[in-house]
């Protein structure tokens, strides 16, 4: 192979390598090689991102709502002009199809920032007016903020973080995966091209343990927004708990799908329900993993599921045929499979998949896994109560609505859910029900970005998405105004 290409930092309108001039090893999933270095970035790092976040925030924060607007339709030009650069990067650094980076990742990508950008323009306030008094709400930019972004959705989830904070007049410092991070420096390569001012936003790769904490202890950055691990989560609230800083915690989910036996059985739902287990090699904080069918139809949809399961293409990522490519990283890998043998240990019958497929060729040592389709278990083990993140699902009976419900709230999560029937009136009450900040009935991941997005219990505090986001970026101040 090639010589491992070197990332940058991006702090202050350059690129610049870690102070220390440390690097961590990047692996391209598909075939198991290193093949690019990013700075393993620390304190002294973060502190001089943070330094030039505060230098840039007075001039970006005085701007109006129109003109930062301008600046994020330039950097979605940007983005959009080496899209096919972009789709062919995201795809090598986290192993899933091109033809999904392409239909899905980057197009979104692109969108968020379109959208922040138009919110930035239309983002208002209130007023209350009484006989004696007019009270308005200024919503004021907060600062400096830190954006922590995952490695499963790359740019897509690091564009919906920083584009709602700078649309609402903040300066960002951001740090993406250390295991995905080719994106994010080819971002910052399209904030220069784009010439947005130095320091508005500033990028720190590196472990969550050196620059991540140094990020969410930095007594500068006012907010965290910060998509990831339940475990990360509660550790970074608990960090940042004595400084009183704002939180935004997008974590794990445990989703169920909710398939009563008067669903619409048609081949374009029986496709959106793979999707929904599969898609991305099930690395999705929204992929439903554990699947809930009403008894009477069990056996017919065990059946059927199962088939077209074993039907789904596990290959090189940049085959046009591949429906599933490579888990993201070795670690990941020897975590899903330890997860299905714990499934079989707690007496779970393994339908199909279940283990690693080997391939030929460039993708000999690549991490791919076969879909999984398991039965049998009960929901208040660990593989119905452990989010696994990978291309597995658990099938499981219940006899009447009140059961369906209390299985798929049997989790400490509550993400997302699925609800498929075509009785409208079952369809709201399950719905109002569920244990789960989104509820999708009869579709699964549609998204209008004008609407709230998060989770309850352990999957999440705090919501992103359309002005939820911009409000978290901004503090509320009430002036009184006398009319008297």
């Amino acid at each position: 192979m090639a010589a491992p290409i070197t990332l940058s930092n991006y702090i202050d309108g350059e690129l610049r390598a870690s102070r220390a001039g440390a690097h961590l090893e990047v692996h391209e999933p598909a075939v198991g090689a290193v093949y690019a270095r990013c700075p393993d970035s620390d304190g002294d790092d973060v502190a001089a991102a943070v330094a030039a976040a505060r230098r840039a925030f007075p001039a970006w924060s005085r701007l109006t709502g129109e003109e930062r607007a301008g600046w994020l339709h330039r950097l979605a030009n940007a983005v959009q002009s080496r899209f096919d650069e972009f789709v062919a990067a995201e795809s090598r650094d986290t192993g899933k199809p091109l033809a999904l980076a392409r239909a899905v990742d980057i197009p979104r990508a692109v969108l968020n920032l379109r959208f922040f950008a138009g919110a930035a323009s239309q983002f208002a306030s209130e007023s209350h007016a009484t006989s004696a008094a007019l009270n308005y709400t200024l919503r004021q930019p907060l600062g400096a903020v830190g954006c922590i972004s995952p490695w499963n959705l790359p740019l897509y989830l690091f564009t919906w973080k920083i584009a709602p904070a700078l649309a609402a007049g903040n300066t960002v410092v951001a740090k993406p995966s250390e295991i995905t991070p080719l994106t994010a420096t080819m971002f910052a390569e399209a904030c220069r091209e784009a010439s947005l001012p130095a320091g508005v936003l500033n990028i720190v790769h590196g472990r969550g343990a050196t620059a991540g904490q140094a990020l969410i202890e930095h007594p500068d950055i006012k907010a965290i927004s910060f998509t990831g691990s339940t475990r990360t989560g509660a550790a970074i609230a608990a960090a940042t708990a004595p400084q009183f800083k704002k939180l935004s915690l997008e974590m794990g989910g445990k989703n169920p799908t909710l398939v009563f036996a008067d669903w619409n059985a048609n081949a374009a739902n029986w496709d959106v329900l793979l999707r929904s287990a599969f898609s991305n090699q099930g690395q999705i904080c929204l992929c439903g993993s554990r699947i809930l069918i009403e008894r009477r139809v069990y056996d017919e949809f065990t059946s059927i599921f199962v088939e077209k399961a074993r039907k789904l293409r596990v290959g090189d990522p940049l085959d046009a045929a591949s429906d599933l490519g490579a888990v993201v990283s070795r670690a990941h890998f020897d975590k899903v499979l330890g997860h299905i043998a714990l499934a079989r240990a707690e007496g779970g019958e393994v339908l199909c998949g279940g283990d690693a497929v080997r391939l030929a060729g460039r993708c000999a040592d690549g991490w791919f896994i076969a879909p999984t389709v398991i039965a049998g278990l009960d929901a208040r083990c660990r593989t119905n109560q452990e989010e696994i993140f990978g291309p597995v699902v658990t099938l499981a009976p219940f006899d009447n609505e009140d059961e369906a419900v209390a299985i798929a709230n049997a989790t400490p999560y509550g993400l997302a859910a699925s609800v498929w029937t075509t009785e409208l009136a079952r369809a709201h009450r399950v719905a109002a029900r569920l244990e789960s900040g989104i509820v999708w009935i009869n579709c699964w991941m549609r998204r209008d970005l004008r609407t709230p997005f998060g989770g309850v219990k352990q999957s999440g505090v705090g919501r992103e998405g359309g002005f939820e986001a911009l409000r978290f970026f901004t503090e509320a101040k009430n002036v009184c105004v006398s009319l008297e």
